[in-house]
């Protein structure tokens, strides 16, 4: 096992939709950019979606987060083997601090998990930290967008994900 890192939020202060997937994988991790493998299909996804046009990382990570969407991952650090989240040890996980998150970004209604992981350590881990905190935010699961999760194609994964666009963030 292997002790494993996060990043820091892509956000601002005005973000609206928080995206959150469970811990950056290993080509994440060595270029140091969310969703850096080239197969996964969250970039792809994104820059559809909100018409995205940069394919430099920097850019295509500032344009995103102009359109009023933040992307973490729900732990900070955790032991792991690989890249994939059934290798997380459960008694490794630590989350980011979500008390802190949600106050520099008041703004924000709704949150994606990108993937079951993100989201069951989120409910388990966080939520009840929050001690009713941030009850105005409207929570729900996406496909995850590894390459891991093949039992969708990416014009499914695309379809599913549009539900992002439904209160108007575009």
């Amino acid at each position: 096992m292997t002790d494993v890192f996060g990043f820091p939020p892509l956000s601002r202060p005005d973000a609206r939709i928080l995206i959150l997937g469970s811990m950056p994988g290993r080509e994440s991790l060595a270029r140091q950019r969310y969703y850096a493998h080239p197969r996964n299909a969250f970039w792809p996804i994104m820059s559809e979606l909100f018409a995205l046009a940069a394919s430099d990382y920097g850019l295509r990570a500032s344009q995103l987060t102009r359109k009023g969407v933040a992307v973490w991952d729900v732990l900070k650090t955790c032991h792991r083997t690989g890249s994939l989240d059934s290798n997380i040890s459960d008694r490794s996980m630590v989350t980011n601090d979500f008390r802190i998150f949600f106050a520099e970004h008041p703004a924000v209604c709704r949150v994606f998990f990108n993937g079951a992981k993100a989201e069951s350590v989120y409910r388990k881990h966080v939520l009840p930290g929050l001690g009713g905190g941030p009850d105005r935010l409207m929570l729900q699961r996406l496909p995850s967008t590894s390459p891991a999760h093949a039992g969708m194609t990416l014009a499914e994964k695309k379809s599913a994900w549009r539900v992002m666009l439904d209160d108007g963030v575009k």
